[in-house]
């Protein structure tokens, strides 16, 4: 990976979530276990939030641990949360520094008192932060999500006929941020994955085939490119 100075795109999205995936297999293609491939995923973050801000991203979202990757090995969920609990331990103060502002979305009480303690720790010292807010998608599920959102309306008691897209907005993990204009995913898969399913309902959506520790600088620019392509209609009709 190079530094050297780009001509960016004129249109730069103002949100990008990214599906962190094939940690696993390029684990596996090196012939070492699938954490390392994690390990590797972690590296690899401090790279894309350093180019994040460099292209004037605003807002990144990261799906790191979702509400069914508990079903994988026992072995492999102890070190993802390491992993974690890690990053939190050695990063934080330079994430501080660099302006960057660590918002958790997800279900925190599935989590260890102690990673629970560290987490909210996290995200009070840099919530002033203003340079690059980084959504950490840790214990989360898109339909867990909604349910959580609509189960929290009804015990608030607010009508039936009350509710609309911004009330809905304003219950969910992401309150008061616009949704992602780009969503990508690495390894070559095509799906969502129940990751921001209401957010992303209108999104740009970029798959590559290179695994996550391999997606640098320069990919995150092929991305950026491939969106500002797109004409963005919402449902609406092009403009003459």
């Amino acid at each position: 990976m190079t530094d050297e100075v780009v001509t960016l795109p004129e249109r730069i999205p103002h949100h990008v979530a990214i599906i962190m995936d094939g940690n696993g297999r390029w684990a596996k293609a090196r012939g070492l276990p699938r954490i390392a491939g994690h390990r590797a995923g972690v590296e690899n973050l401090r790279r894309i939030l350093r180019a994040s801000s460099e292209f004037g991203i605003k807002i990144l979202t990261i799906y790191a641990f979702s509400t069914e990757n508990w079903g994988r090995p026992e072995a492999e969920v102890r070190g993802l949360m390491n992993i974690l609990e890690t990053v939190i331990d050695r990063e934080l103060d330079q994430l501080h520094a660099n302006g960057v502002q660590l918002r958790h979305i997800g279900e925190i009480e599935g989590l260890s008192p102690m990673l629970q303690r560290k987490v909210r720790k996290a995200v009070d010292l840099t919530r002033n932060n203003a340079q690059l807010i980084l959504n950490i998608a840790f214990n989360y599920g898109g339909r867990q999500e909604i349910i959580r959102a609509i189960q929290q309306i009804v015990r608030d008691g607010i009508p039936a006929d009350e509710i609309d897209d911004t009330l809905i907005d304003y219950y969910l993990y992401t309150a008061g941020q616009p949704d992602p204009d780009l969503v990508v995913r690495t390894a070559g898969e095509m799906r969502l994955s129940n990751f921001l399913l209401w957010q992303a309902s209108y999104a740009e959506y970029y798959s590559t085939p290179v695994y996550w520790p391999d997606f640098d600088r320069e990919e995150l620019l092929k991305a950026i490119a491939s969106f500002t392509q797109r004409e963005r209609r919402f449902g609406l009709v092009p403009q003459p």
